[in-house]
């Protein structure tokens, strides 16, 4: 069921920032804050083609729309569609192939993790566009927990995105069930981890200059 949340959410603080927008201390040092917030569910009329499409959508997928979209977010002039991972590949399937809809293209997969979000801390962000219809853009969200990373691919629907889903895989350690050969696409096979989770080390070599030791980055600087 869609969400009826009106205002953005908290998930985190970023702390060490730059820039004087967020106070008198710009070197990085004053331990300035800020939140990140997750903006929150849309409200009616979304504005632009963003109402067609979400009806046309609802109108395809009939009454499994309420268990597939679990949210309608319009944010900076884009339309993103919070959708159950169980339903993306039907979902998926109308935005391809219902005339009205018709988005001929999945221009790529985006991971993301977000640690404090329990639950929900891993997320694949597909990104949609439409050439029939004057190259309208969608964007859909799915979300799964880290204890039980798995999406399904949608691979057999839009095989373009066989190695999105492979680098976000890699990168993030999302598994794309039914994928036709999810393995490593830039790390070795063997690589230990997944390098754009925010819970990886970020490592480092260290290097001697005039007798001195250089730490690793994570050692360099605490901005907390």
């Amino acid at each position: 069921m869609v969400e009826e949340d009106r205002a953005p959410r908290v998930v985190a603080h970023r702390e060490g920032m730059f820039g004087s927008s967020l106070g008198s201390d710009t070197t990085g040092y004053g331990g300035l804050r800020r939140p990140v917030l997750f903006p929150p569910a849309a409200q009616r009329p979304y504005g632009g083609y963003f109402d067609e499409v979400s009806d046309h959508l609802e109108r395809v997928l009939g009454t499994a729309y309420g268990e597939s979209v679990l949210r309608v977010v319009v944010d900076r002039g884009e339309l993103t569609l919070h959708v159950h991972r169980e339903h993306l590949p039907a979902v998926a399937t109308a935005l391809r192939d219902d005339a009205a809809l018709r988005f001929e293209m999945c221009t790529g997969v985006s991971g993301v993790h977000f640690p404090q979000e329990n639950g929900a801390e891993l997320h694949a962000v597909y990104h949609f566009q439409s050439i029939t219809h004057g190259m309208r853009r969608v964007r859909v969200e799915v979300s799964c927990p880290d204890d039980d990373p798995r999406i399904p691919s949608i691979v057999q629907v839009y095989p373009a995105v066989d190695w999105h889903e492979r680098e976000t895989f890699d990168m993030f350690g999302v598994v794309f069930e039914g994928h036709p050969g999810l393995t490593r696409i830039l790390m070795p096979d063997d690589w230990p981890g997944h390098p754009q989770r925010k819970d990886y080390p970020l490592g480092g070599i260290p290097v001697e200059y005039k007798g001195a030791t250089i730490p690793a980055p994570d050692q360099r600087r605490n901005y907390h």
